[in-house]
């Protein structure tokens, strides 16, 4: 089938249908910019090396900050951090005004509060379509406590009890 042929708006609700968590994902670029923004595309790719990878439109607003950052953080969001979803998900604003950040290699933000977190080194860029999926090797990881804030179909949601 001709990728001509699919309707755009059926295929998004079909992957919509797959339950996800949320995730924020930072840099900083050469210029001493900080860049941030909601994704839902991260995975698990290795243990042995550890490797993640998620995916980044071309039309982001973020893509110049990504497009030659060295290092990225994945920060893994909590089910009472929807507000913060939804302020790294805008586009134009200040998306770090208020918050309490560490610093990572190359300067990027770290936010302090997170489900987990992990620190990356760029391994690989590698266009796909209207994406360009990140490859990330792991220096560093941390845990936190509490619930995840899962997406589906287009909303926010939280685990239901067993």
């Amino acid at each position: 089938m001709s990728s001509n042929a699919v309707d755009a708006r059926a295929l998004r609700d079909a992957f919509g249908a797959f339950a996800t968590g949320v995730t924020v994902i930072t840099t900083r670029d050469a210029a001493g910019t900080d860049w941030g923004l909601t994704a839902n595309s991260f995975s698990s790719v290795s243990l042995d090396p550890p490797l993640l990878s998620w995916c980044l439109g071309n039309a982001s607003d973020c893509f110049a900050g990504f497009e030659e950052a060295s290092h990225f953080a994945v920060h893994v969001l909590r089910a009472d951090q929807e507000a913060l979803s939804a302020t790294f998900a805008r586009k134009g604003a200040d998306k770090f005004a208020g918050l309490a950040l560490e610093r990572g290699p190359a300067g990027i933000p770290l936010l302090s509060e997170y489900l987990a977190r992990f620190v990356c080194r760029v391994a690989g860029r590698y266009p796909a379509g209207d994406h360009v999926i990140f490859l990330g090797e792991i220096l560093d990881f941390q845990i936190g406590e509490g619930e995840p804030l899962l997406f589906h179909r287009g909303r926010y949601g939280r685990l239901a009890a067993p």
